[in-house]
């Protein structure tokens, strides 16, 4: 007599429920060439004790390695209360609040950061959140081309090349010029930027500290714009606001920036979330939605969705953007981050950055061959040039499980390495870094 396993006779059972007799029966409208006919590469089944163990098998393989890679994703430390709250279930598995009478948790979440992010750089309104800091930068480029109604745009060489590729994406066919101001000393060239500014210019960009770590003249390229109808793009660090000007001491029109520092972790380059601020006169071409408070007919404090000028909404062809979403989730990270570090915990981790990161290119400007590649002060993130190619430094570094940092070979400086220092780096940790680079410098 033929039994049937417990897999078997639950499917048996389903399949009853729903009056079939046969799995077949149930795929027989797709095409038999569309079917898989091999074997699946999978173990037999194990009990929930099994599962674990194998699990634990697996996990003993990952191998740790101290990073100090950046370029616009950083190792900060996670307070582990961030993650607990973000991952409640009323959150987690939100969705977009077309409806606020039924989504008032969700838009509060908005709420709540744009306010901490408006508070952080002093900007005017904050909307709730491109999808990472490049696509608010090429955003920013757009409402500024709209807003002045002029087409020349000022990048720097020293911007995140990878904000500048979508940029050119988001520009294309649009009529919209991009001028490159080339970089000496590694910020940007003053006088060729004097030179390029013209009437017709749309926007400055400036990012802040800049690719390469080091800061810029904020103040020059804020008079630039003053009393023009050029806008000021100001790409910020967040963390680095614990410690550094904010963008509207600057006089900035458009802030943008990577939320991912802010409590969210690396997750392999994405997902992300772009912090995006403009002043009051450019809050009606923002792009995205804005999260308000309001009161109802009971005088009740309620949140609704104050502005959503987009294409999908009732603005249609006359949206100021075609952007869809927001990155909800991590923007609700980055408010709780925000709120358990409060304002000295953000000022506590800029110094620690700064200090650390000092404290280690003083220990790698001792090794012979090794030299600064601009006297311009730095951050958290600093660039050295190498006697010997970055890639073969960054190659035999993993020997040591080490992150040595990024080669700047894709911008023309083969023997040079972005070096990213955030408050997790310990004297240990970085003591051990100047030991490896002298072994392999030698």
């Amino acid at each position: 007599m033929a039994y049937l396993t417990n897999s078997e006779q639950d499917l048996k059972e389903m399949l009853e429920v729903i009056g079939i007799e046969d799995f077949e029966d149930l795929i027989k409208n797709i095409p038999e060439a569309l079917r898989f006919k091999g074997d699946f590469n999978l173990p037999a089944a194990e009990s929930e004790f099994g599962v674990q163990q194998a699990a634990a098998s697996l996990a003993a393989k990952n191998e740790v390695f101290t990073s100090f890679l950046g370029g616009g994703a950083y190792d900060h430390y996670i307070p582990a209360v961030v993650g607990d709250i973000a991952s409640r279930s009323e959150f987690y598995t939100s969705y977009t609040p077309y409806q606020p009478e039924v989504s008032q948790g969700t838009l509060q979440a908005m709420y709540e950061f744009q306010s901490q992010i408006s508070a952080l750089t002093g900007m005017d309104v904050t909307n709730a959140s491109m999808y990472e800091a490049g696509s608010a930068l090429a955003e920013a480029v757009l409402l500024a081309v709209a807003h002045t109604r002029l087409k020349k745009v000022l990048l720097p060489e020293t911007l995140n090349f990878r904000y500048k590729q979508i940029i050119k994406t988001y520009s294309a066919n649009q009529d919209i010029e991009l001028v490159e101001i080339p970089a000496d000393n590694f910020v940007i060239d003053a006088k060729v930027l004097q030179e390029q500014f013209t009437d017709d210019t749309a926007a400055v960009i400036v990012q802040h500290p800049n690719y390469y770590g080091f800061l810029e003249d904020m103040e020059s390229a804020a008079e630039l714009c003053a009393n023009k109808k050029a806008l000021l793009i100001h790409v910020y660090d967040p963390i680095s606001l614990g410690l550094l000007k904010t963008p509207a001491a600057f006089g900035a029109d458009i802030a943008v920036a990577e939320g991912q520092a802010l409590g969210n972790a690396q997750n392999f380059g994405g997902p992300y979330a772009g912090l995006f601020s403009v002043t009051d006169k450019l809050v009606r071409k923002m792009p995205g939605r804005l999260s308000g408070v309001t009161r109802d007919v009971d005088g009740k404090r309620g949140f609704v969705l104050t502005l959503q000028t987009r294409e999908q909404h009732i603005r249609r062809e006359k949206a100021t953007s075609n952007i869809c979403t927001n990155s909800g989730l991590l923007t609700l990270t980055a408010a709780v981050y925000l709120a358990s570090l409060g304002k000295k915990g953000i000022q506590d981790v800029a110094q620690l950055c700064v200090q650390k990161a000092h404290y280690l290119a003083d220990k790698l400007y001792q090794i012979d061959g090794i030299e600064a590649v601009s006297d311009a002060p730095f951050f958290k993130e600093f660039t050295i040039a190498l006697p010997v190619p970055a890639d073969q430094v960054i190659a035999k570094a993993l020997q040591h499980h080490i992150f040595a940092g990024i080669s700047l070979k894709k911008a023309g400086y083969p023997n040079h390495l972005l070096v990213a220092v955030t408050e997790k780096r310990t004297i240990k940790e970085m003591d051990a870094y100047v030991s490896m680079m002298k072994e392999i410098i030698k």
